[in-house]
């Protein structure tokens, strides 16, 4: 999984042309590994001020609150599940995501894939 991290308020600001900059590249990149079947599944999440946050607590009801889970710089904008061959593949998938926008990607191994296929099982 590629986990794609952003600054809310960097993009917010974002100009026209960087918007479209953004979404070339990311249509490429759909296409590329829509060829080669490596694309699983994948979002943009909307604003982390947008977000509900619910927390566990023994024996309560959860705790609801608006917001993210975290207060941060960089929050998760989006995410790509993928089908790579190796870490070294994804890691490198991964890079091409890292711009003015996309600040950090982290890459992290999906252990299940509930109702996505049979997980290569």
């Amino acid at each position: 999984m590629v986990l794609m991290y952003a600054d809310p308020a960097a993009t917010a600001a974002m100009t026209a042309e960087e918007r479209a900059d953004v979404f070339t590249r990311h249509q490429a990149l759909h296409k590329d590994l829509g060829e080669t079947g490596e694309l699983l599944n994948g979002a943009g999440l909307v604003f982390p001020k947008d977000t509900t946050t619910l927390r566990w607590r023994r024996d309560e009801a959860p705790l609801v609150g608006e917001g993210p889970f975290h207060e941060a710089d960089e929050h998760l904008t989006a995410y790509y599940v993928l089908e790579c061959e190796s870490p070294e593949r994804a890691r490198e998938i991964a890079s091409r995501v890292l711009d003015f926008h996309v600040v950090a990607v982290e890459v992290r191994a999906v252990h299940d894939f509930f109702g996505m296929g049979d997980g290569g099982a």
